[in-house]
């Protein structure tokens, strides 16, 4: 089962948590990833804190990623 940190809300460290998470199929142009390291960066802080609104909730923070391609759109 794959799992991301994710936030339903905005706040401190305390809205992070560790979930189940279904990535569900990778649409046209779009590629589904194993993560083997991320990066994570002070606009992350912002998004957290509500600094720097997202768009949509629940939302999984992280601008930065590497891995392997897992399945193609």
């Amino acid at each position: 089962m794959t799992h991301a940190i994710r936030m339903h809300t905005t706040g401190g460290p305390e809205v992070l948590s560790w979930e189940p998470y279904d990535p569900g199929m990778p649409e046209p142009g779009e590629v589904r990833l194993i993560h083997e390291a991320i990066g994570l960066n002070f606009i992350d802080v912002y998004h957290r804190s509500g600094l720097y609104p997202l768009p949509a909730f629940p939302a999984i923070p992280g601008l930065e990623g590497a891995g392997t391609v897992e399945m193609v759109g």
